[in-house]
């Protein structure tokens, strides 16, 4: 039955995931709430001590690039060969150390679709060839964690609602086997000796902008382990983003460097031009809906002589910016503009408190066999539902 269960986690649609995460029991990830630490991982012994190989390499159809495509596209060519990536990451960040964010969510999907093999694949080549033994703090969204943002924008992320199954699936069952799953996964983390953070009516990427400002007070090095391009907007010298090449299949850095290569203007003008020309993957339009001259080259030319979206807006107010149509848009959508910035903006203040022991260095005697058990129920779960299959067919 259990088998059954798994399975059928690992055929539950995009978008189901993405808008719900249920309840889970209280002690499946670290309470926010009560304020206390995190008690300390215990270590899981195995119930099999027979090796198992990992089997960290997919094919590439199943890890679709549609997951990772808007950060991928961003590299512009500027990645570093395998083997040389954490060479010449160690080299820059040397005399620092580090603490790794995990971006739970974006890593179990293979194309649109949630998947369990996807998630094994990409955490066991970062366990493995990313942060090694450097302390890992893992985060999810969640429940309800677009609410805010809905309130201010009720477009915001509504595409991802219209992909329920509505007429073959309840909505209840839906959420009870994505639960399910999501408690697989976040028991291999806890077992992996990685803390889990789930905080209520919140999005993962403003827990993880909160708590990095926390971690880089204490004098860490920073990097965040997600293909979001949201994080876009805290790289600078001290925090950097490792990203998974689905082409590569594998993980690669991403630094002020290649940022700076590649848009050739810092990290806040960047969010700045995102908040005038939209959001179409997030469901924030731009201000060419409303001014349709009003276009990136005319926003990158303000941006550049300005610096950021407050600035160009305050100038505009108390004198002219630009041609006409460009002075006219931004004083008469200025809290268009700025309520796209309250959107698109990570947020700092989420209420969650940076816990001493997350900074310790992780312990990954665990890691073989913990994935390598995972992979097992896999294979398991998919050779029963091949045979199901077949006898369903058959019968």
């Amino acid at each position: 039955m259990f088998l059954e269960e798994i399975s059928k986690m690992v055929e539950v649609t995009v978008a189901a995931w993405i808008s719900h995460a249920p309840c889970l029991t209280p002690n499946s990830f670290h309470s926010i709430s009560n304020g206390k630490s995190r008690n300390k991982t215990t270590k899981v012994v195995p119930t099999s001590t027979k090796a198992w190989k990992i089997r960290t390499a997919v094919a590439a159809s199943s890890c679709s690039s549609s997951v990772f495509g808007s950060f991928n596209q961003t590299v512009g060519g500027q990645v570093l060969r395998e083997g040389e990536c954490l060479e010449k990451y160690k080299k820059e960040g040397k005399g620092k150390k580090r603490v790794f964010f995990l971006d739970v969510n974006p890593l179990c999907y293979a194309g649109n679709k949630p998947s369990l093999q996807s998630f094994g694949h990409w955490v066991s080549l970062f366990f493995s060839q990313v942060c090694l033994t450097d302390p890992v703090i893992a985060v999810f969204d969640g429940n309800n964690c677009n609410e805010l943002r809905r309130r201010l924008l009720p477009s915001y992320k509504a595409h991802r609602r219209k992909f329920f199954p509505q007429s073959t699936i309840s909505k209840k069952y839906v959420r009870g086997q994505v639960g399910r799953s999501q408690q697989l996964i976040m028991d291999v983390l806890r077992k992996c000796n990685v803390p889990v953070l789930k905080v209520e009516g919140n999005e993962a990427d403003d827990v993880v902008a909160t708590l990095v400002e926390q971690v880089l007070e204490r004098g860490y090095h920073v990097v965040i382990a997600s293909p979001d391009k949201d994080f876009k907007q805290l790289i600078s010298e001290n925090v950097q983003i490792v990203m998974p090449l689905v082409e590569l299949k594998r993980w690669s850095f991403y630094t002020l460097k290649h940022y700076m290569a590649q848009y050739n203007c810092d990290p806040q003008s960047d969010l700045s031009l995102r908040c005038i020309m939209g959001d179409e993957v997030d469901g924030v339009p731009g201000i060419q809906h409303l001014v349709p001259g009003f276009g990136r080259r005319t926003a990158l030319k303000l941006l550049k002589k300005h610096g950021s979206l407050e600035n160009l807006l305050n100038a505009a107010s108390v004198r002219t910016v630009g041609r006409q149509y460009a002075q006219e848009a931004l004083t008469k959508y200025a809290d268009y503009l700025r309520r796209n910035y309250e959107v698109l903006a990570l947020r700092r203040d989420v209420d969650v408190h940076l816990q001493e022991e997350w900074l310790l260095e992780r312990d990954t005697s665990n890691d073989a066999n913990v994935l390598s058990n995972f992979f097992r129920l896999l294979e398991e779960t998919n050779k029963s539902t091949r045979e199901s299959r077949s006898n369903f067919s058959n019968g």
